[in-house]
């Protein structure tokens, strides 16, 4: 029989999965990892504001990494510095102000290794709600502004010219990130988040016939990552957080390894016709 703490850890990092999988399609699909990168440094910055100003530490990194998410569009439209440039001295600057706020508030007492590489076992009913509740308003927004969305990341230009408004999804999207990104951290940290958002996406992407499947198939294969990676966790006595992104990045392998026997199992007329 599990543990309640051990069950609450599965319910929470499957109900993160599910909501990771078709959000991290998009970021594949729009080469936009970096991005969701930076997003998540600034969580930190976040939680050491939210900590001073003693509010909800996740109101604090949803605040933050919105901001930031803003700031990158309005710095990017003003043509300053190259986009990855942007992106770096955001994600740099944001984790380094974080640590040097936290290191200045010495009255409490703050598990840094817990906000950057996630306490799975540690959530709690309330985390619980939290999650389900926010996963589902984050997949039915998703929801409607698939259409613009995809339509966007195939062509800006034509997206706009059927008056889909696909700069607004756009923007949405961020959002929705920044929402992921705050209830995600206790589950994988702020270091691992993105991990998860990108390792089960990529790896759906080697089998999904098209967009919709591959974000079915991306929240499938997060959840077995997390069923994997927290089964490991209690076999190994290792982090649970690392260990779910150990498991995801086992199944992107895995993938890898089947399509090479695919293609090596492939007859030598086949592979003449195909070239």
């Amino acid at each position: 029989m599990l543990d309640d703490f051990f069950t609450r850890a599965l319910i929470g990092g499957i109900g993160v999965a599910l909501v990771a999988g078709p959000l991290g399609c998009f970021i594949v699909w729009r080469r936009m990892a970096y991005f969701g990168d930076t997003m998540a440094h600034s969580a930190l910055l976040g939680v050491a504001l939210a900590l001073l100003l003693e509010v909800n530490v996740t109101l604090g990194v949803f605040a933050i990494a919105a901001g930031g998410a803003m700031a990158l569009v309005l710095l990017q439209r003003q043509a300053v510095l190259p986009t990855d440039a942007l992106l770096g001295i955001l994600a740099h600057s944001t984790l380094a102000l974080g640590l040097v706020l936290v290191s200045f508030m010495a009255w409490l007492r703050i598990d840094l290794l817990a906000y950057l590489f996630g306490d799975l076992l540690a959530v709690t009913q309330t985390d619980i709600a939290l999650i389900y509740g926010g996963g589902l308003a984050v997949l039915a927004l998703l929801a409607a502004i698939w259409r613009p969305l995809l339509a966007g990341t195939v062509s800006e230009e034509l997206a706009a010219a059927e008056s889909l408004n696909p700069e607004r999804a756009r923007l949405i999207f961020m959002l929705l990130m920044a929402a992921v990104i705050a209830i995600a951290m206790k589950i994988v940290g702020i270091l691992l988040i993105t991990s998860l958002l990108i390792i089960p996406a990529a790896t759906a992407r080697r089998f999904a016939p098209g967009p919709e499947a591959m974000a079915f198939i991306a929240s499938a294969l997060g959840m077995l990552a997390v069923v994997l990676g927290l089964f490991g966790s209690l076999q190994f006595d290792t982090p649970s957080g690392p260990s779910v992104v150990v498991a995801a990045l086992l199944l992107f392998l895995l993938s890898l390894l089947s399509q090479a026997l695919r293609r090596g199992s492939r007859p030598a007329g086949s592979l003449e016709k195909t070239s």
